[in-house]
């Protein structure tokens, strides 16, 4: 039996009181486990079930359903998040996204702390938070646009251009990416809530272009409806 620290992305209910766990571990990356008896009736752990919760497993030698299994865990760190609606709504869309463009992704460290850092800057009640991550992401993953004096960035090539290439990337928003990628402290960095929307945006078709397979997370429209 061994231990493993990592973030809880999405889970799925098994049987009648199984569920099967995706999270991503700081030792192994991306990970599949299988957990036993999670949802009978006098197992109260699945309250610590929740998106983005930071868990440490112990996993057994045994398999089940092919993958690990998990003889029990336990919270590393416990935080009121979840009670502010708005920060429950970027942990969700947050997990979401997560927990498809780190399917393959392995031992990571860098990225492991990047989610601990988020984490930490949304309990503060930072709503812009996610934004400044997942361009954190793409800097981690070597894609993150090139910095150079030209105005526009061209989401298709990661570069910036002297003219306006596509229709989201104009000034202002194009400055933003320039400042939040050249920043040492990007979480400071302010965006204008009349922005954000198109900003959130810019972040999808930059994915899109750089990110194999990337698919618009099902949770985007409950992100959208709730910061109008």
């Amino acid at each position: 039996m061994n231990s493993q620290k990592g973030f809880l992305l999405s889970f799925i209910k098994y049987g009648e009181n199984d569920a099967v766990l995706h999270c991503f571990t700081e030792e192994d990356g991306f990970q599949t486990y299988f957990l036993k008896g999670i949802y009978s009736k006098r197992n109260k752990k699945k309250a610590l079930l929740l998106p983005l919760n930071q868990l440490i497993f112990s996993i057994s030698n045994g398999k089940s359903s092919g993958i690990q299994s998990i003889a029990k865990f336990e919270l590393v760190k416990n935080n009121d998040i979840y009670t502010d609606i708005k920060i429950n709504t970027i942990i969700f869309f947050v997990s979401d996204f997560l927990n498809q463009i780190l399917r393959n992704e392995q031992k990571n460290p860098s990225l492991f702390l990047s989610i601990d850092e988020f984490i930490d800057k949304l309990s503060l009640k930072n709503y812009q938070s996610h934004f400044i991550f997942l361009i954190k992401i793409l800097k981690i993953q070597g894609v993150a646009p090139l910095i150079d004096d030209h105005p526009y960035l061209d989401p298709e090539t990661g570069t910036f251009s002297p003219q306006q290439v596509h229709q989201l990337f104009n000034h202002e928003i194009s400055g933003f990416w320039k400042s939040i990628v050249s920043s040492v402290h990007p979480y400071e960095i302010k965006i204008h809530s009349s922005l954000r929307k198109d900003f959130l945006d810019s972040i999808l078709v930059y994915y899109h272009y750089h990110i194999t397979d990337f698919k618009i997370p099902t949770s985007l429209e409950v992100i959208q409806q709730i910061f109008e």
